[in-house]
């Protein structure tokens, strides 16, 4: 946002702006044109963003489902695992 305010600032001198942030000429003018176009908020990161479950597709919803579901099996398997290496050690110490 600093980037683009500066360089509106300057009257669009893209060059200067450039010199001034060591940035690419295409970064600034892609920035300054997605701020001309939608705002400020075109400019935030969304990368690795999450989507809410609403914004979900009824196969992605299954897929995620579907993961947990493996995730917590994996997790009682090797609970299940502990307790018994448990069991038997407790067992060989009487």
């Amino acid at each position: 946002m600093d980037i683009v305010t500066y360089c509106l600032s300057q009257d669009r001198n893209y060059h200067k702006t450039v010199e001034k942030y060591h940035v690419s000429y295409q970064q600034v003018y892609g920035w300054v044109k997605k701020y001309d176009t939608s705002g400020e908020d075109a400019l935030r990161d969304g990368r690795g963003r999450t989507k809410a479950p609403e914004e979900l597709t009824e196969a992605d919803q299954q897929k995620l489902a579907m993961k947990k579901l493996e995730y917590e099996n994996e997790r009682l398997r090797a609970e299940n695992a502990f307790l018994k290496k448990l069991q038997e050690l407790q067992r060989r110490r009487r």
